[in-house]
């Protein structure tokens, strides 16, 4: 039987603050999935890395890792540094299955699920951009 984990793969930033959304779809997801591992890795500025929670995972007998790229398009880091560090990762941990699946602002459900959000932005008295006060 195969034990899997999920790694949220973030950007990262230099203000704490910035991971507390990230820290709380992981702890949604988590609520989700009991039965598998969920965890966040960083690109940059932040810890811990996507090689550094690999490893972890990996010494822990996880055998297949699912990294969702956590941006919301597919832009540089996304089209060459993830490939580049997944490819890596293969080589490092040659035990373990690594699938990368599309970024998060790529994918239909999310991009619905956020124009959802959007429109339910709308004031009850008119269309976006009105003044609330109705002055």
């Amino acid at each position: 039987m195969s034990k899997q984990a999920l790694v949220l793969f973030a950007h990262g930033a230099r203000a704490a603050s910035w991971a507390a959304p990230f820290e709380r779809l992981r702890e949604l997801t988590q609520a989700r999935t009991p039965d598998v591992r969920v965890s966040l890795a960083f690109l940059e500025l932040m810890t811990p890395s996507l090689p550094e929670v690999a490893a972890e995972l990996v010494a822990d007998g996880v055998t297949h890792i699912t990294v969702v790229p956590v941006f919301l398009g597919q832009g540089g880091h996304v089209l060459r540094d993830l490939p580049l560090m997944v490819e890596q990762l293969r080589v490092d941990h040659p035990q373990t299955s690594i699938t990368v699946v599309e970024a998060a602002g790529e994918n239909a459900a999310v991009l619905n699920a956020l124009s959802d959000y959007c429109v339910a932005s709308l004031t009850p008295h008119g269309q976006a951009g009105s003044d609330p006060v109705g002055v």
